[in-house]
């Protein structure tokens, strides 16, 4: 073969080649806007520690990636490709992977939630806890220093976290939703005593906490929230025992089979608000805002009695008079027995 021959062949070659590379350049530029075939949402989590080569070769296997080559090399042209974030994913269909990477630098997490349910207890919220799959558990079952090992010693952690739904990323410790939970009640909690009404017979924000976990207790209905604060708050204006049975129950605990019997009212025990006057020494469950809010902002009532109305709704009669109150009982108990008599034996 002549030199010039030789030349001409090579000068080919190096035309090929480069129009080939410019070919891949062009397909996997094209790729970083082309929408990931998907038929349906896709979630996949990234290591700690790991980097974006693996995590490329991760999404390969899932189908995500048709060229992730392309990916990575344009992650790096922008200088981001150490930048990504841990964390868990949702890769949506049509999303391309120019935006997926944005989402994966910006540590768009997914994002999980957990409920804590107005009138909880501590022990119910930490069961919780422990039963959620997305939660990593550090606690123990019950532990004896809860306020202490979330970094706010001297404080009983019943009633210390407000009720609400939260949104957190996988694997996020308990500890930390708990400090979540408890920094919101604090919040809540020093706005109402802010704002409370000033002729309210409360003296701290605790008290304040105290009395709406016994008002959560005592009502299914948010509408009667304000008018069974405003009933508690007349007891304990004039001194008079607050009677709550909430508050006994809370006060056996496991001993508390379902039913309260006049031995259990009768005998005198700090949570026994029947045989002593005033608050309980603690919160007895987590009261939600509305009925912080009820506590601070108390119906205007003379009421100081109230039963159940043995309806469906779940609603109380409330009196002003103990007639009138026993007058209530006797309705609601003979609203028992016709229902009794009417359900097939």
């Amino acid at each position: 073969m002549t030199r010039g021959r030789l030349a001409l062949l090579l000068g080919s070659l190096v035309l090929i080649a480069g129009a080939v590379a410019g070919g891949l350049v062009v397909r996997g530029l094209r790729s970083l806007d082309s929408p990931i075939a998907l038929g349906a949402p896709l979630h996949f989590e990234i290591a700690p520690g790991a980097r974006l080569a693996q995590v490329a070769m991760q999404l390969e296997r899932l189908g995500v990636l048709e060229q992730p080559r392309a990916w990575v090399l344009y992650a790096r042209f922008k200088g981001v490709a150490s930048s990504i974030k841990a964390g868990e994913y949702e890769i949506e269909p049509r999303m391309t992977p120019r935006a997926m990477l944005e989402k994966l630098v910006s540590g768009q997490v997914l994002l999980h939630s957990f409920t804590i349910v107005d009138g909880w207890r501590v022990l119910d919220l930490l069961a919780a806890l422990r039963r959620d799959p997305d939660v990593l558990v550090t606690l123990p079952a019950a532990p004896e220093h809860l306020m202490e090992t979330l970094g706010f010693p001297g404080i009983e952690a019943e009633g210390q976290f407000l009720p609400e739904t939260y949104r957190f990323a996988l694997h996020t410790r308990d500890v930390e939703l708990l400090r979540e939970a408890h920094t919101a009640l604090v919040k809540t909690l020093d706005a109402e005593w802010a704002g409370r009404d000033p002729a309210i017979p409360l003296h701290t924000p605790e008290e304040l906490l105290i009395m709406a976990s016994i008002v959560e207790k005592e009502s299914g209905l948010p509408q009667e929230l304000p008018r069974i604060a405003g009933l508690y708050l007349n007891r304990l204006n004039i001194g008079m025992r607050l009677q709550a049975d909430p508050t006994v129950i809370y006060g056996l605990g496991d001993r508390y089979q379902g039913e309260l019997h006049a031995i259990d009212l009768h005998t005198d025990a700090p949570f026994n608000t029947y045989t002593r006057v005033g608050l309980p020494p603690t919160p007895i469950a987590l009261p939600s805002a509305a009925a912080l809010e009820a506590c601070a902002h108390p119906e205007k009532t003379d009421a100081l009695y109230f039963v159940a109305s043995g309806k469906s709704d779940g609603g109380h009669v409330f009196s002003s008079t103990l007639e009138q109150h026993n007058l209530a009982v006797a309705q609601y108990l003979a609203r028992q027995r016709q229902k009794a008599a009417a359900t097939p034996r």
